[in-house]
């Protein structure tokens, strides 16, 4: 609950809560919460399932983006995702999203709250138990994950993936859920792919092979462009995205550290340090 725009007393401003004490993950929620003032996503990035993956397990095509980008991932934690992740809430043409938290009626809270579950937590995970939202995103909605990775040597760098989640028929998403644990909230999601060898976006397996963590940052909406603007301002390379190319906005400095943009990055942030230091005496 802390990370969703409501709570027992009603609306109110997200908290930003990361679950097994990641920081990382807290800090890359926090970015998007601050570009977007919407509630954000924490979850594993748990099970890669391809088409012909799906179709043994279920019997069921995959269709659409997920088709198209080579299957989709499961993201799935034990409760620390924003309940207005279940898709509920609808715009003025009836559009599933994740709304602004200032934006969040009460019709959206019920809706919500009414498609949310709360179930007794798995005992071989948690010893003292508790409970866990439970629910599942039931429509197609862009949006954006990104990790932020810290590096020995390097620094932090950042990864970003927009994509879509996926709607998957009800019986479908029970047989798939039940591979791992039933009680969590769960949202497929399609990373955009360029099918091409050697990408880390070639698939949705490449993403996920390639990510730098078990954990996801997710946020409503393709965000990316502003993530890698904000991430010059902060002097943090981005290593993996898949933004096109003419959304992007970096300083004109940029320019003068080569004609590669993400060794450009690199040379760029190395060069003019961090915004934000520490100082000591």
């Amino acid at each position: 609950m802390l990370n969703s725009s409501f709570d027992w007393n009603g609306a109110r401003e997200p908290y930003i809560l990361a679950t097994e004490n990641d920081v990382l993950n807290g800090l890359g929620m926090l970015f998007m919460k601050l570009l977007t003032n919407r509630p954000q996503m924490f979850a594993d990035v748990r099970t890669y399932w391809s088409p012909e993956a799906v179709k043994r397990a279920s019997g069921y095509d995959v269709e659409g983006v997920a088709l198209e980008n080579g299957g989709f991932i499961h993201l799935i934690n034990s409760g620390a995702c924003c309940v207005d992740a279940n898709a509920e809430a609808k715009d003025e043409a009836g559009n599933a999203l994740i709304k602004e938290w200032y934006n969040v009626t009460e019709a959206d809270q019920k809706a919500i709250m009414e498609n949310t579950t709360w179930n007794f937590a798995d005992l071989g995970y948690f010893r003292g138990g508790g409970y866990s939202s439970r629910f599942v995103t039931k429509a197609e909605m862009p949006c954006t994950m990104i990790r932020l990775n810290l590096v020995e040597g390097l620094g932090p760098v950042l990864q970003i993936a927009e994509g879509w989640t996926v709607n998957l028929p009800d019986e479908v998403t029970d047989v798939l859920w039940k591979r791992t644990d039933y009680t969590w909230p769960c949202t497929w999601f399609a990373p955009r792919c360029d099918g091409k060898e050697g990408s880390p976006f070639k698939t949705a397996y490449d993403v996920m092979n390639n990510w730098g963590a078990n954990h996801g940052a997710i946020s409503y909406g393709h965000i990316g462009a502003d993530l890698i603007t904000l991430c010059s301002i902060l002097r943090i390379p981005v290593c993996m995205h898949n933004v096109p190319d003419a959304d992007i906005f970096r300083p004109a400095a940029w320019n003068a550290f080569g004609m590669d943009k993400e060794g450009a990055d690199y040379r760029a942030c190395a060069n003019y340090g961090p915004q934000f230091k520490r100082v000591t005496k």
